[in-house]
């Protein structure tokens, strides 16, 4: 067993205890996540477990929640809700007002451990967090002491989840550094502000961002100068994502000849029992596109 294995199985017990799964004549626990990338971390360390209920709140197509604005069907969800699990980190600018309505709502931030150091962007922290493997091991590990916090009698089912799919998770991060810590190229330009947690990880440069904010066009001068900063890269290489428009970065490939390729951030999806592995299946593939641009 790896030592982040063994570390795990420590935290989590500690956080968890020794429990019995909760009878059949009790209400389901429902778990209500904020989208995406949350949802398959629960759905994981939840799997099999008989009355628990999980529930994405936000719609397949929704993407990261940067600018999201809580619905009236949001609000009916998490009122049903036991539990609702965030990514934290400023992800979820709504969440003061949950907290505010519901305020006997379990809230838990995913991004709550002393492993994880985000990173800024300028004065605010990139909540991008889960896009380095290794952070989003520490996100199962926080998500699952919480769970059983909140919910003791599903505990031990909770811990033997996580070690699972931390094995899985563990087995993904070796992979993806034997395939990109020896890139002979390191330098990127991305769509917007995902991905700086997975180049820290796996050790790459991101030159240049295209849109800051995402769905905002870059103005002249930002398209001028990032077609200044691919040009003077040795391989010209572009990562629009399937979430957004590519119309930018195809106006900056045809006046630089770079290619574009894609990334993706994991954000968006059908919430349902094929998700499981998402996040695994869309890191990998990233790596095969990295390593393809890369060369």
């Amino acid at each position: 067993m790896s030592l982040v294995l063994c570390l795990l199985l420590v935290v989590l017990v500690a956080g968890c205890g020794s429990t019995k799964q909760g009878g059949s004549d009790k209400k389901a626990f429902r778990i209500v996540t904020s989208f995406y990338p949350m949802y398959i971390d629960v759905i994981n360390i939840t799997k099999g477990v008989d009355g628990v209920e999980v529930v994405n709140m936000t719609k397949p197509q929704t993407g990261c929640l940067h600018d999201y604005q809580l619905t009236t069907e949001d609000m009916k969800t998490l009122e049903k809700a036991d539990a609702f699990v965030v990514n934290g980190a400023g992800m979820e600018s709504f969440l003061d007002k949950v907290v505010k309505q519901q305020k006997n709502l379990k809230i838990i931030d995913a991004s709550k451990s002393d492993e994880i150091n985000l990173l800024k962007d300028g004065d605010e922290e990139n909540p991008h967090v889960w896009l380095s493997v290794t952070y989003s091991i520490e996100q199962v590990k926080a998500i699952t002491s919480q769970l059983c916090e909140a919910d003791p009698a599903h505990a031990d089912a909770y811990r033997k989840n996580a070690l699972d799919y931390v094995t899985k998770l563990d087995k993904l991060r070796t992979q993806m550094h034997e395939e990109l810590d020896n890139l002979p190229h390191k330098d990127i330009v991305t769509f917007h502000e995902a991905f700086p947690y997975l180049a820290k990880e796996f050790k790459l440069n991101v030159v240049s961002v295209i849109e800051r904010e995402p769905g905002t066009e870059p103005t002249p001068q930002e398209l001028e100068e990032t077609i200044r900063q691919v040009n003077a890269l040795p391989v010209k290489v572009l990562f629009t994502e399937p979430q957004y428009s590519p119309s930018a970065a195809k106006t900056i490939a045809a006046e630089t000849g770079a290619k574009v390729y894609q990334l993706d951030p994991v954000v968006t999806g059908e919430a349902n029992e094929q998700a499981m592995d998402a996040y695994i299946d869309a890191m990998k593939k990233n790596m095969e596109v990295l390593k393809e641009a890369l060369q």
